[in-house]
């Protein structure tokens, strides 16, 4: 049996993992759940639904832990499998399904607009409240760091699509951040 001093190195915690220590687990589950909660969060808005798509995630990563070969990251390496999963459940879920939506650009007017009064919070609620489509390209570009080749592959859509739909998410955000700050001085572009 592993000692908890033995889960203090990345190695020493996937030897555990690996041997099936179930103190090295929790281990692991315990480091990294809340932060593989808040990716799913960011997919699937709701809390109930983000936790059985995070549990489901850390059990692929239990399966799949001999796969891992020390290439990269062992975080980003269970992060794409967190986001993966989170993926699978869109697609598979009818009532979850990636809308496409073709509306015209024109009815987005291009603001400046400025962060620095936004807080991190309000702006994640922004992204939360997006059309599930605009959300999903959005956090896998600008947040996950996927490239539209990726996006495409990930969610079975052209890299048209991908780079359409997180075009359209930045400008609804920019809508919305625009009318977050109506004392502030807006010049159209």
């Amino acid at each position: 049996m592993f000692s908890r001093t033995n889960f203090s190195t990345e190695s020493g915690l996937l030897q555990g993992c690996l041997k099936g220590d179930r103190s090295a687990q929790r281990h692991l589950y315990d480091t990294y759940s809340g932060k593989f909660l808040a990716i799913c969060i960011r997919y699937l808005k709701d809390r109930e639904h983000a936790e059985d798509v995070m549990i489901e995630g850390f059990m692929k990563i239990f399966e799949k832990l001999t796969q891992y070969q020390a290439k990269g990251s062992f975080e980003g390496w269970m992060k794409r499998i967190i986001v993966t999963q989170a993926l699978m459940t869109l697609r598979s879920h009818r009532h979850l399904m990636m809308e496409i939506n073709i509306e015209d650009e024109s009815e987005y007017r291009d603001h400046h607009y400025e962060l620095n009064h936004l807080e991190v919070e309000e702006l994640m609620e922004m992204v939360q409240s997006l059309p599930i489509g605009y959300r999903t390209v959005f956090n896998l570009f600008a947040i996950e760091g996927y490239s539209h080749r990726e996006i495409s592959e990930l969610l079975g859509i052209s890299e048209s699509t991908s780079k359409s739909q997180l075009n359209r998410a930045r400008n609804v955000l920019k809508e919305k951040i625009a009318s977050q700050q109506p004392n502030e001085r807006r010049i159209n572009g």
